[in-house]
């Protein structure tokens, strides 16, 4: 009886062992699968060119030492870690972008680009990553409630292009006086500082971020009903299927992992 309830005993430790054993095998046979789908990916060891205009922050912005930083800058490169390839960034002017991209200068753009119709008929883009809405940066001591508020102001400031602009035209033509246009998101916000421009029309998340870095100014951000909700996409070349697949299933990757919120939450936690 002692040796039938010893064998036993030992056919059903090695069963448990085997099964132990069985398990680990497919875990790691699993992690080896995605390693080595990576790896043998059309993207393996390439090297995408990003093209960003560093001058939107808390979206992309230069460091103190030059280097560009930001939500974009932190997406992209969790987006190559989980897709196998590298990113480049390389900052220009907002008004060349679209250019430098059709022109083979970049690969991709990632720079708040708004996914709109207009756009998509020179490029593609990918799935919406980011929502935001147009808002209006007023100064202390002046409110604004509807569209007719902003036609009363004298000048509004927009950023040449974006579609803070395209708003602005909307409201009040697109060869109002009334539309002051910058080159850059800083420079309209120093116009508003120092009372050169009645208002600003910008992004809600830009618009966000400069009050909150700045609440001692006195600025608010108004929502305008009149605003739609906009999304921002990463472009590409028209036509370009390979790397526009490559960039979805790499935002799918990271959004599936949990790292998108991550890094959301690092910039926009209220």
């Amino acid at each position: 009886m002692n040796m039938k309830k010893w064998l036993a005993a030992a056919v059903a430790c090695s069963g448990l062992m085997l099964a132990a054993c069985g398990g680990q095998g497919s875990a790691t046979a699993d992690a080896g699968k995605d390693a080595s789908a990576a790896a043998n990916s059309p993207a393996a060891g390439k090297t995408y060119t990003v093209g960003m205009n560093a001058e939107f922050a808390p979206f992309e912005s230069q460091g103190a030492g030059g280097e560009i930083e930001g939500f974009d800058v932190d997406i992209l490169n969790a987006m190559a870690k989980a897709g196998g390839f590298q990113v480049s960034f390389k900052n220009q002017p907002w008004d060349g972008l679209f250019a430098s991209l059709n022109h083979g200068d970049f690969d991709m753009l990632a720079s708040a680009v708004t996914i709109t119709d207009e756009r998509r008929q020179s490029m593609d883009f990918s799935a919406p990553y980011f929502e935001i809405t147009q808002v209006v940066l007023v100064p202390k001591g002046k409110d604004i409630k509807s569209v007719d508020d902003l036609k009363n102001m004298n000048r509004v400031g927009v950023v040449t292009g974006n579609t803070g602009d395209l708003a602005a035209q909307k409201i009040l033509g697109a060869t109002s006086p009334k539309i002051a246009r910058f080159e850059s998101l800083p420079l309209v916000l120093k116009e508003v500082e120092g009372g050169g421009v009645d208002a600003v029309i910008s992004d809600s998340a830009v618009v966000g971020n400069y009050i909150k870095n700045n609440g001692d100014k006195g600025f608010s951000m108004i929502t305008v009903p009149d605003f739609e909700v906009e999304h921002y996409g990463i472009a590409v070349r028209k036509g370009d299927t390979a790397t526009l697949n490559l960039v979805n299933e790499s935002l799918q990757k990271i959004r599936d992992s949990g790292e998108y919120m991550e890094i959301h939450k690092k910039y926009f936690a209220q």
